[in-house]
């Protein structure tokens, strides 16, 4: 073999092994990106689920999947919120119950809540909708309030987990007659998909710009951006019995 044919020879297996070194090395990176995609998937399975506060159980009058109250009231309260929204939980453990009170249980007021999960719209994990989702299972058995309730009660913060798929599951055990069987096949379904988004779409038809908002047969109250008080619900809902 002459000097130029081995330094030929020599070339090719220079090239050939950083070729493999090449090969290999993105064969690593692409292992690497794999485990990492599964750990980010695999991981919350395993992750505690944490503690679970429960609440005591508090019957809406006439309660009907996610309305309450008599459908021929002479007054109808929509109300479009979003699970992960703290004002929202405020919403529900200081106002709702005066208007329940008040206006639903005396026959005045037909109470309707909306799925308006806007907090997703920056979010991977879809906290928001995956909330709803369980509601509306937990509604299809006739318990969409006593869930309504354990999640305002079990959340602490936005698309950080609170809500994420193991944890909104646990939270149907806490329900006295739920069947978790049932809700568990509901859930990885998304069965309601089309119903939270049909909610959505009414709500951004109405100009609901945030969350809690609060309309009086059709009406919007309050200034956009702020938490409905409970003296202008008041004042609307009189105003609008009076008009009957």
């Amino acid at each position: 073999m002459t000097k130029e044919m081995s330094k030929r020879q020599a070339r090719r297996e220079q090239v050939k092994r950083e070729k493999m070194r090449s090969r290999l090395f993105t064969i690593g990176l692409i292992t690497v990106g794999a485990l990492m995609v599964a750990f980010v998937f695999i991981y919350p399975n395993f992750k505690s689920i944490g503690s679970i506060a429960t609440v005591e159980a508090n019957p809406r009058p006439q309660a009907d999947g996610t309305a309450m109250g008599d459908p021929n009231a002479p007054v109808r309260i929509d109300v479009f919120e979003d699970f992960q929204c703290p004002a929202c939980s405020f919403f529900s453990a200081e106002t709702v119950s005066l208007i329940t009170e008040t206006y639903v249980a005396t026959g005045k007021v037909y109470y309707v809540f909306h799925n308006y999960p806007f907090l997703d719209a920056n979010s991977s994990t879809k906290e928001s909708h995956q909330a709803a989702n369980a509601a509306m299972c937990a509604a299809e058995q006739g318990k969409f309030w006593e869930y309504h309730d354990v999640l305002f009660a079990n959340w602490n913060g936005e698309n950080l987990g609170a809500f994420n798929d193991r944890r909104l599951q646990a939270f149907a055990g806490t329900i006295d007659g739920l069947d978790t069987g049932a809700f568990d096949d509901c859930f990885a379904e998304n069965r309601y998909k089309d119903d939270i988004e049909a909610d959505f779409s009414l709500g951004e038809r109405m100009g609901v710009n945030g969350t809690p908002s609060v309309f009086v047969n059709d009406v919007a109250v309050g200034q956009p951006g702020k938490i409905p008080q409970w003296s202008e619900i008041q004042q609307a809902v009189e105003a609008a019995l009076t008009e009957q």
